[in-house]
């Protein structure tokens, strides 16, 4: 745990624009890297197994959509090797290099995968590319998390941390609803079969726009002092992983094992329950209409980012492990009764079941930046953070959509599923309950760079 020194001279304080610039570049930033991701989880349900494993799509559906479903957890298994290079090559070359490399080469493998021909034209290549544009993706993804929660929740007033944390949060919810929307527009627009043939590759390809967008608006952020302190701050702090291992080897499994249950349930929403709702009922689906389901979708993950907003305020008040406690007890709760509500096949009762399963992400989300910055030390606070989160996603969301997919042919009953994310509810509530008390509004001597000099 940090702790203070009344000698070190503390950086200037930030006026109220330099905060708003700072919150909008973290929220922008993640918004656009996790469109990039939740593209391929959308196509994933939806189209790549038929493009991609043809022939085992048409002899065994159910077997190709599982293997489709694991292409997006393998992006996951690369993010820990990102943030550990991505670390070093900024100490040696400078943050805004290494940042800006980042976001092109996550930019390019995604528009690469929109360009990628289908197993049709090349055979077994197709599978292959399209795996390694995804290892792309995962590695260059790596460590960005961390830096945006650090940024957002290290320059806040200490009784506001939660809340200035909930920006970069709430760019996983707004990329979702970005993603799900282009889907749904496209499908709409030109419809289902074209968007098969097609209309796909159109989501990955607009990536492209997104990396001058981005990184215009990271520029821009970068010419804050605030921004360059914090890349010298991360600089020192990126790098000593034998240390963090050595003395914070308890705050890296707590912090993995703390979001294990919400990033599983996210992805569910993500690449799931979309997929399972609009797919034909003899391919264990719904059968439901493909445009309204993803329309419902994206309007229920609304409830996604209100909710994340409203935890990363009331965790100010009420504590963060308290408000991560709430907020696992909610998804329990609702895990299983909302596989009943999605089964009838009615559009409003999905569109319900999914919103008020959105709804209880935000507890366990919104405090999620103040928390893990809290739990470590200054000198390891952005690899801690940054492993911490890349292992919780690994155990949680990389196969979470796989390992539905099989619960439900192995089982027939989708309520599993929602068994499935209450074991998870439980290992992470215990795993936050184990956290220090006393950690909130701890001095997170962001200063100590400043004072150095």
């Amino acid at each position: 745990m940090a702790t203070s020194d009344a000698a070190t001279p503390g950086p200037r304080p930030l006026d109220q624009k330099e905060r708003r610039k700072v919150l909008a570049g973290t929220m922008v930033g993640t918004t656009i890297e996790w469109y990039d991701f939740f593209i391929y989880a959308q196509a994933a349900g939806l189209v790549l197994a038929p493009l991609f494993l043809a022939p085992l799509s048409e002899s065994s559906p159910a077997v190709a959509q599982v293997l489709s479903f694991a292409t997006i957890g393998i992006s996951f298994l690369f993010r820990p090797l990102g943030a550990i290079v991505a670390g070093h090559l900024g100490d040696r070359f400078g943050r805004k290099r290494i940042l800006v490399a980042t976001l092109i080469l996550m930019g390019l493998a995604t528009c690469a995968i929109g360009l990628l021909p289908t197993y049709a034209q090349i055979g077994m290549a197709a599978p292959i590319l399209l795996i390694l544009m995804r290892v792309l993706q995962g590695f260059s993804a790596g460590g960005e998390w961390g830096g945006a929660a650090l940024m957002s929740v290290e320059h806040a007033p200490v009784n506001k941390r939660g809340y200035f944390g909930a920006y970069p949060q709430i760019g996983v919810p707004c990329g979702m609803i970005l993603a799900t929307f282009v889907v749904w527009l496209i499908t709409t627009v030109i419809g289902a079969e074209a968007f098969l043939e097609w209309g796909w590759r159109i989501p990955f390809l607009l990536s492209f726009v997104l990396i001058i967008i981005g990184h215009l608006i990271r520029k821009t952020v970068e010419e804050s002092p605030v921004f360059k302190l914090m890349q010298e701050r991360r600089a020192k702090s990126s790098a000593p992983l034998g240390r963090l291992f050595r003395e914070n080897t308890r705050e890296v499994v707590l912090s993995a094992l703390i979001f294990v249950a919400n990033n599983a349930a996210g992805y569910l929403v993500i690449a799931f329950l979309a997929t399972y709702a609009s797919r034909p009922v003899e391919e264990f689906g719904l059968g439901m209409d493909r445009g309204p389901v993803l329309l419902a979708t994206t309007l229920a993950s609304f409830g996604w980012l209100v909710s994340t907003l409203y935890g990363g305020w009331i965790c100010d008040r009420i504590g963060r492990v308290r408000t991560f406690q709430i907020g696992y007890v909610l998804l329990a709760v609702w895990a299983v009764p909302m596989w009943f509500m999605v089964d009838t096949g009615n559009i409003y009762m999905y569109f319900l079941g999914v919103f008020v399963f959105t709804l209880t992400f935000g507890l366990s989300y919104g405090p999620q930046s103040a928390l893990y910055a809290e739990m470590f030390p200054a000198e390891v606070r952005y690899s801690g953070v940054s492993i911490g989160y890349a292992l919780g996603a690994i155990l949680g969301g990389a196969f979470a959509a796989m390992i539905a997919e099989l619960l439900l042919t192995n089982f027939g009953a989708s309520w599993t599923i929602g068994v499935y994310i209450v074991v998870l509810s439980a290992i992470s509530f215990v795993a936050v309950s184990l956290v220090k008390k006393d950690i909130q509004g701890v001095d997170l001597h962001v200063d100590e760079v400043a004072g150095a000099k």
